[in-house]
């Protein structure tokens, strides 16, 4: 039990930020954010990009979280961008 909350705190004190190789940007013509990478290219959808673009290595996770519940009153975020951030760092998109 004490495993799993001193995880999830840790977590939460990541701060997230790009890796070296990856890079956001918004195109206009798709109206959309994208991860730019060598060779790759992701479309980010919905609001993907506002989190990602959150992620500059000085906001902890639950700093990024509380930004975005304040934009996004009637969204899950306390659960879901924790989550997003875990799956991006996995694609090692993140670090």
């Amino acid at each position: 039990m004490t495993t799993t909350s001193s995880s999830c705190d840790v977590e939460r004190r990541w701060r997230p930020r790009l890796a070296p190789a990856v890079a956001l940007r918004h195109d206009r013509v798709r109206d959309a954010d994208l991860l730019v990478m060598p060779e790759r290219v992701v479309v980010l959808e919905g609001h993907a990009g506002s989190v990602v673009g959150l992620c500059d290595g000085e906001r902890e996770v639950s700093r990024i979280v509380g930004e975005l519940a304040a934009r996004f009153p009637d969204a899950p975020v306390a659960a879901d961008v924790p989550a997003f951030l875990d799956r991006l760092r996995a694609e090692g998109w993140l670090r």
